[in-house]
């Protein structure tokens, strides 16, 4: 993969100037729940997991969102791509804001401008790892592509990745490092102009997890992506240029 042929070919030249990704007075209530907020306080009767987040990301920065059990960054993440909706607050992609469109256009944004790798790899398990990979090009992330070039580009990254030998593998006769690099190279098949990793070596033992954050960011520098990474992880965090962490919801300290 070629850095030119990357993100920028996803999102186009003309907005790299914008910021890949900002937060505006993002906040996350869940209404009515163990530990809600006193009466008279502005989130009165629920439980506030995240509160008034402000965050801006460049094209092609890399951030890693650091904090402990609980502290919100899971929820984050989802937030930032989408996946759940704020009590209050906005997220914009590439100027366009996300809580303005309705599930399936959100659902669109993310297969043309973003790419996912969880700690539990979200790999399914009656599709072979090549079939994984090949997923999200046949759900639509590269409008155009042809059916043999898309084959192709999946099994050029498993054998990037160092699985061109397990092709035809289902996920259960894979090994824990080896569905993270399936998931690795399916995050990165439709060259995704960001890339969002939730704990992605939190389920594997040091050395796998050594190997999996090479490949990560050896991947990501090909492409040309914003990565955030959501980690506990602060060896990992140290690998991305800016760091922010969460504490009881709210951003308590960055480093640029």
């Amino acid at each position: 993969m070629q850095a030119e042929n990357a993100g920028s070919e996803v999102i186009g030249r003309e907005h790299e100037s914008i910021p890949a990704l900002q937060a505006r007075a993002l906040c996350k209530v869940v209404p009515g729940a163990a530990g809600a907020e006193p009466a008279g306080s502005a989130f009165s009767g629920g439980l506030t997991i995240l509160d008034d987040i402000n965050l801006s990301v460049a094209h092609g920065q890399t951030l890693a969102v650091l904090g402990a059990s609980g502290s919100g960054k899971s929820t984050l993440l989802g937030l930032l791509a989408g996946l759940d909706l704020p009590s209050s607050g906005s997220v914009r992609i590439f100027g366009t804001e996300l809580f303005e469109l309705d599930e399936d256009a959100r659902a669109k944004l993310r297969a043309r401008t973003l790419g996912f790798v969880f700690q539990s790899f979200q790999l399914l398990p009656h599709l072979t790892a090549l079939e994984n990979v090949l997923l999200p090009l046949e759900l639509g992330a590269r409008a155009g592509l042809d059916a043999a070039a898309g084959a192709s580009m999946a099994r050029d990254l498993l054998v990037r990745v160092g699985l061109g030998e397990r092709l035809r593998h289902y996920p259960t006769t894979l090994s824990g490092g080896e569905q993270q690099r399936v998931a690795l190279a399916r995050a990165f098949v439709a060259r995704p102009a960001i890339l969002m990793a939730d704990e992605p070596t939190g389920s594997l033992d040091a050395k796998t997890g050594d190997l999996i954050t090479e490949l990560l960011f050896e991947l990501n520098r090909e492409a040309g992506s914003t990565l955030i990474l959501v980690t506990h992880d602060a060896n990992l965090a140290a690998r991305c240029a800016r760091r922010i962490a969460l504490q009881a919801g709210r951003i308590c300290s960055v480093v640029a």
